[in-house]
């Protein structure tokens, strides 16, 4: 499999940091299978730093081992168990197990109003999950342990004219 992770540097050896903001999945190291995603990614943490440069760095990762050797929680579609999940992370109240791998959709800008509005009880959750539906998820894959990062094998970075 692979995966990339958009930034405002090259990530060749990636390591777990604290984060400063809750995020879909909780703590780890956020990558996805979408080019195109990752590079979005990477230009709103450029211009939010106002430093480096536009960058996606790409890994690969053998999928049936990780998903064998590891403790992984596989959302694949934003059902009512990842909505629950990724409210309780986004929250910080997720008390949960903690798991090498989380893999699932990432409730990315475009359903951010719609995930504010559950949060607020505006929508409960069956509208929240209905709403979805007809919103462009991609995935995120989650790296929460130091298991988890040493099957990740840098491969190098997207080619500049690319991004």
């Amino acid at each position: 499999m692979i995966l990339y992770h958009g930034s405002n540097v090259t990530v060749s050896e990636p390591k777990l940091i604290e984060q400063n903001r809750f995020l879909d999945f909780g703590f780890g190291f956020y990558t996805t299978t979408n080019k195109t995603q990752a590079i979005g990614f990477a230009d709103k943490v450029t211009k939010r730093r106002k430093e480096g440069e536009k960058t996606v760095s790409v890994y690969e990762i053998d999928e049936a081992r990780v998903f064998c050797e590891c403790s992984v929680l596989r959302f694949d579609n934003a059902n009512e168990a990842w909505l629950d999940f990724v409210s309780e992370n986004r929250s910080g109240n997720y008390a949960g197990k903690a798991y090498d791998f989380i893999f699932g959709p990432v409730a990315n800008d475009d359903v951010y109003t719609t995930f504010t509005l559950y949060s607020a009880g505006v929508l409960i959750k069956e509208q929240t999950l209905e709403a979805l539906k007809i919103k462009r998820l991609y995935n995120q894959l989650v790296l929460s342990s130091e298991k988890a990062l040493s099957y990740l094998k840098f491969m190098g970075t997207v080619p500049q004219e690319e991004l």
